[in-house]
């Protein structure tokens, strides 16, 4: 067990843009009953951690804040009560907030072990990417093998997780994403169709790719005029997963177009599905063979230190970063 005082770690006085969040030198948090703290190596950065500096997430953002949902790292102290730990023991951690420090303390019943194989950057890109994968195509989606799934932002953190996962359903997998090299990365993870999806004629492109049918399966993360454009694509009885609305703008759902082709459309949110008994037991299940065989694996992006956090923040905004943008703190 070390006994560090300070650590260095990004702060948010106030929400706004990426260039409010300061490095900092502060005191290491105290250790609580149930707490673990951990030396954090490896932040996966998602774009809700840009929404919650923004104080656009989902939830209201509580300043001052330590921002990171995801990350991980060695056990390095356990707290009164926590069992089935070990100090030393690699783990990932889905806290909420506080991973881009140098050490984090947070409750024991957010640690997962990492799987076996997995390196600390891989290990952060994994659970919010992969557990939202799992709950959008099966706990939710209801996905059946020899049906087509349309995941868009395909060579991000969330798209490169659909599009494995799809496979290992036995989906047809179309990948739309914004350039040419992005659309390589989508073919190489085993995307059967890829479509540059700022092309004016998407969605009679997806049609032609189904034979005229459209998609059973719709993962839906631009929001604005493409959630309209996204409902043309599918076929009857589909199903519209919302994750996200990357471009700013809440999308318009035509309750004719729902009428029209019995569609249905259901939001997804990894955190309000973290309680559900079994839920995230069924994922673990799914992924751990997955694991092992290397049929999965996180996609793991750019690597940035504590210091250019602004920079990565800027870099998802700018959609110039592809698989899972992680900071590494202890750099």
């Amino acid at each position: 067990m070390t006994n560090p005082s300070t650590m260095r770690a990004i702060w948010v006085e106030q929400i706004g843009e990426p260039e409010t969040m300061q490095l900092r030198e502060l005191p290491i948090p105290a250790l609580k009953p149930g707490f673990v703290r951990l030396k954090v190596d490896a932040v996966g950065i998602n774009f809700a951690d840009v929404l919650a500096v923004q104080g656009k997430y989902l939830t209201p953002t509580q300043t001052p804040l330590i921002p990171g949902m995801e990350f991980a790292g060695t056990v390095d102290a356990l707290g009164e009560g926590v069992s089935g730990f070990t100090v030393g023991q690699a783990v990932a951690c889905l806290g909420g907030r506080g991973g881009l420090a140098e050490y984090a303390t947070v409750p024991a019943q957010t640690l997962v072990p990492v799987p076996e194989g997995l390196n600390s950057a891989e290990a952060a890109a994994f659970p919010v990417s992969y557990y939202t994968a799992y709950i959008t195509l099966v706990t939710l989606g209801h996905a059946q093998p020899g049906e087509t799934v349309l995941v868009q932002g395909a060579a991000g953190a969330l798209g490169t997780a659909l599009i494995q996962v799809g496979r290992a359903l036995n989906l047809t997998v179309i990948a739309l994403a914004s350039t040419e090299d992005k659309l390589k990365i989508a073919s190489d993870l085993g995307a059967h169709v890829t479509l540059l999806s700022e092309r004016s004629d998407i969605v009679d492109a997806v049609k032609e790719a189904t034979g005229g049918k459209g998609v059973n399966l719709l993962v839906e993360i631009t929001g604005g005029e493409m959630v309209q454009k996204s409902l043309r694509m599918m076929a009857n009885r589909g199903r519209v997963l919302i994750v996200g609305a990357a471009s700013g703008e809440d999308g318009k759902v035509s309750s004719t177009a729902l009428m029209k082709k019995n569609l249905s459309v259901t939001g997804v949110w990894l955190t309000s599905m973290m309680g559900e008994p079994g839920v995230i037991e069924d994922a673990v299940a799914f992924f751990t063979p997955l694991l092992k065989s290397g049929q999965i694996r996180p996609q793991v992006g750019k690597t940035y230190s504590l210091e250019q956090s602004a920079a990565a923040f800027r870099d998802i905004l700018g959609r110039k970063t592809t698989g899972k943008v992680v900071i590494e703190p202890q750099r």
